[in-house]
């Protein structure tokens, strides 16, 4: 590691919500009105049991259960580039209910427990309130199952795209039915095939209905 990151991570005083609100310094170089919000948690792999947050669970980044510390992030993405723009670290309920563990790691006592999804509309909620121009918002299916998330998208008047895990039911006046079986059920002509750009191994196109 560089000396003068060693520096700045182990030495230095700074504030990291200072480096974080950087919103509008990314809205002059990367804001475009069609930007994108990108929200997905990342894993941290950790020896210890002190850091903020940590404690044996899943890990994007490692693929399987660790100890580790888990954090979501915001990122913001245009035609004229990409970036983080924001982030929120998880504490499990094991760290919340013991006051006197999250004081002496720094916590502060007002933090309550929150979940990875209601982390996910805070960081929602500081991107509208900054300067970045945000028309979409994109996110895997942890967020997308949540349709406290995709009402809030809805009440801003934000377009997204979400995933859904296939057992996501389906409600309305006429019954109740699992995604996947809508889709198995759905005919050929309901379907036009989109393309979200070129990638790496050339064209990236989906079936979209």
């Amino acid at each position: 590691m560089p000396a003068g990151l060693q520096h700045l991570l182990n030495r230095a005083r700074w504030d990291a919500d200072e480096v974080r609100d950087l919103q509008e310094y990314v809205a002059e170089r990367l804001g475009e009105p069609d930007g994108v919000l990108i929200i997905d948690e990342t894993g941290f792999l950790k020896k210890s049991t002190a850091s903020a947050g940590v404690q044996r669970q899943y890990s994007g980044t490692a693929g399987r259960t660790e100890n580790c510390q888990v954090a979501v992030f915001a990122a913001y993405a245009s035609s004229r580039g990409r970036t983080l723009v924001d982030r929120e670290l998880y504490l499990p309920k094991s760290w919340t209910s013991d006051r006197e563990r999250c004081r002496a790691a720094g916590v502060p006592h007002s933090r309550a427990f929150a979940t990875k999804t209601e982390l996910a509309r805070n960081l929602v909620t500081r991107a509208l309130a900054s300067p970045l121009p945000v028309s979409w918002v994109t996110a895997d299916a942890l967020y997308g199952q949540d349709w406290h998330f995709r009402r809030m998208l809805e009440d801003a008047g934000l377009g997204y795209v979400v995933a859904l895990p296939k057992s996501q039911q389906v409600k309305s006046l006429a019954g109740c039915w699992r995604i996947d079986q809508l889709i198995s059920d759905a005919p050929d002509d309901a379907w036009e095939r989109l393309s979200c750009g070129d990638g790496a191994k050339g064209p990236r196109v989906y079936d979209g209905r």
